[in-house]
């Protein structure tokens, strides 16, 4: 009688290439390194985040009559988080769309046929990186804009009370934006279709609010993503504004929403 039973080294070769989350993790950091748009995308994200901050500021610095109404010195040296988030975002979606574009995703589904922990580990190692590399972004941010304000003495210093939340701030902003992106690409599965959905809900939509009646905006306005970072980067919150940790919860939870959508359809859906 033939034995069936399996060898301790079929055993243990089963037990080694078993998939988990953290070996996900790992192989998703290795895809995600060894992308050449990685690169270019987050130094473009630096060089906005800290040349336009820069550029912003030196201009009030220049300005007669200070900083405009509802800035700070500090939301001043990070008004380059707006544009950064484009960058990122664009980061986002590609990290998972072209994975759509090439084929690659069925490779990636057949390692993990369970497809929820490859989301869950894009997920992970998008945001690690991106907090990490913007909020060192956000640093040189705010330090180059106090030099440039330091001649006017309209210098504020990172001990001073909302400096250092809203440095932290600008960085966790777009850690958020981007994984939104990240979920329209995972949602949607074309790069063009992504993208156009995340710059118009961060860049379009808040521009628009303004041509409807006061009355109207009024009531929702403090929820857009544009008027949450614009607090949580240290702009001076209007009467409306929602505290900058509660609009980040907000904006936590949008992405919630979009990456519960991504996920059903992944689960769902064929690749």
């Amino acid at each position: 009688m033939t034995d069936t039973l399996p060898t301790a080294a079929a055993v243990s070769a089963r037990t080694h290439l078993r998939v988990t989350q953290p070996r996900v993790v790992i192989s998703e950091w290795t895809k995600f390194r060894s992308l050449r748009s990685t690169a270019f995308t987050l130094l473009a994200a630096v060089a906005l985040m800290i040349g336009l901050g820069a550029l912003f500021t030196a201009i009030a610095a220049g300005q007669p009559s200070g900083l405009d109404p509802g800035q700070t010195a500090v939301s001043t040296s990070l008004t380059g988080t707006f544009f950064a988030q484009l960058a990122i975002g664009v980061l986002g979606v590609l990290l998972i769309s072209g994975e759509y574009s090439t084929g690659m995703i069925r490779s990636s589904l057949t390692v993990v046929p369970r497809r929820l922990p490859m989301l869950w580990g894009k997920i992970a190692v998008f945001t690690g990186v991106v907090f990490v590399t913007m909020l060192i972004a956000s640093v040189a941010a705010f330090f180059v804009g106090q030099a440039l304000l330091s001649g006017q003495r309209m210098d504020a210093a990172l001990s001073d009370p909302g400096a250092l939340r809203s440095v932290v701030g600008a960085a966790l902003y777009m850690s958020a934006a981007g994984v939104t992106a990240l979920a329209f690409g995972a949602l949607l599965r074309n790069t063009a279709a992504a993208i156009t959905t995340f710059v118009a809900v961060f860049f379009v939509i808040p521009p628009l609010t303004l041509l409807l009646p006061a009355s109207l905006t009024d009531h929702f306005v403090q929820y857009l993503p544009s008027s949450i970072g614009s607090v949580l980067t240290g702009g001076t919150p209007g009467d409306d504004s929602l505290a900058p940790w509660t609009g980040f919860g907000v904006l936590c939870g949008y992405a919630a929403v979009v990456i519960g959508f991504a996920a059903w359809r992944l689960r769902r859906a064929d690749a």
